[in-house]
């Protein structure tokens, strides 16, 4: 009687396992994967296909493929390896969503001769060969870490990483990235580090931060340290060779829920305790697969970013997954059509086809183009210096 070949039976259920958490309605996933896969293989899929050629060459140049178990395996590694390459697919229509909605956004095509014509060539080209084959490759020589510089009194809560340019620039724009995770747990060193390194290696100052989380910090409090972290680069950004009158801030999730609260209340001096005088505006925002609910919903003001729109917001670079199983694109395109009826400043959504949550931390196919279009973004905020954009 033939064995069952686990070791190659194995990786296929479990990169189907993954595919149905992504692609079935939520209601059929009784059981969902260990979180964290189904994000990794729907972000991922050229690696795991690689990964599944190896096993499936090596079994049949040994002619193992002789029984009936052995021809169901193969079977099953064939189903999930064809809707890897459907995942493949998806992500590479990431460089035409992200096309469309910069010339959605601006209201017309010649924005880009805003920007650099590098800048403009990228946004049409689909992906490099690291990002199919090499996504964990994401330090940059040429940026340096400098860890853990505190910015506040709350201990581990209140440190901030800066990535460097080599090159020591004196006046570089600043990025700010907020990390996610529902605001009871998160790190600075998780999401977001593919832009951190490309803008930083691009001449940006990049800063991630920590905040406090729940439990024991209720809102405001967050949003208190997002606005602390603007005043240290106020007060310290040019001992970094930042230039103070250039910020961007970034997040991911709960984060991208911080970033837009910030710079949707610039000066507020009820949320600036102690520091009211300090200037806490932003150039532009940037979120990505943002919440956009309430952050507490007994806290004594309101703490969701749609009660705060308004025609004096700061440009925004919205993109969401159309997959998202964490939180659902209603919610997005819900914000977004409520943020862009408000602001006299231009909104930036793309809907990306195929994307699930958390796909900013790896240089993955989709995360290339969201990355080329941030620096499209950004270069078309500072090369128009803030000035109202003609609707």
């Amino acid at each position: 009687m033939a064995s069952i070949p686990y070791g190659y039976l194995l990786p296929a259920l479990l990169v189907l396992w993954c595919q149905g958490a992504v692609w079935l309605p939520r209601t059929w996933a009784r059981v969902r994967p260990p979180f964290g896969l189904p994000f990794t293989v729907n972000e991922l899929p050229g690696f795991a296909l690689v990964i599944f050629l190896g096993p499936t060459w090596l079994a049949f140049s040994t002619g193992d493929i002789d029984s009936i178990a052995e021809w169901c395996a193969f079977g099953l590694t064939i189903v999930a390896s064809l809707g890897l390459i459907g995942q493949i697919y998806f992500g590479l229509q990431a460089s035409s969503t992200i096309h469309r909605a910069l010339d959605r956004g601006f209201g017309k095509t010649d924005w880009r001769t805003s920007i650099p014509p590098r800048m403009a060539l990228q946004l049409g080209r689909s992906f490099t060969p690291i990002a199919l084959l090499g996504p964990f490759l994401i330090r940059r020589h040429d940026v340096r870490r400098i860890a853990n510089i505190p910015y506040g009194n709350a201990g581990l809560r209140n440190l901030l990483d800066i990535y460097q340019p080599r090159s020591l620039p004196t006046s570089a724009p600043v990025l700010v990235h907020l990390h996610g995770g529902a605001f009871v747990r998160g790190k600075k060193n998780r999401e977001g580090l593919p832009l951190l390194y490309r803008l930083a290696s691009k001449g940006f100052l990049g800063i991630s931060a920590n905040y406090r989380l729940r439990p024991s910090a209720t809102f405001p409090d967050q949003l208190i340290d997002i606005k602390k972290v603007i005043a240290w680069i106020r007060e310290y950004g040019q001992e970094y060779g930042a230039d103070p009158s250039q910020i961007f801030i970034a997040g991911s999730s709960a984060g991208a829920n911080l970033a837009a609260l910030a710079a949707l209340t610039p000066n507020d001096p009820s949320l600036q305790p102690g520091f009211e005088e300090v200037d806490t505006a932003v150039d532009a925002a940037i979120c990505l697969y943002g919440y956009y609910g309430s952050v507490d919903l007994h806290a004594g003001v309101p703490s969701s970013p749609l009660a705060y729109t308004n025609p004096e917001a700061p440009p925004f670079f919205l993109a969401h997954g159309d997959r998202d199983t964490i939180v659902p694109v209603e919610e997005a395109r819900h914000f977004q059509a409520h943020l862009r009826h408000a602001s006299s400043q231009p909104v930036i959504y793309a809907e990306l086809p195929g994307a699930e949550h958390v796909f900013d931390l790896f240089h993955s196919i989709r995360n290339e183009a969201i990355l080329h279009g941030i620096e499209a973004f950004t270069a078309w905020v500072r090369a128009n210096n803030g000035n109202n954009f003609p609707r």
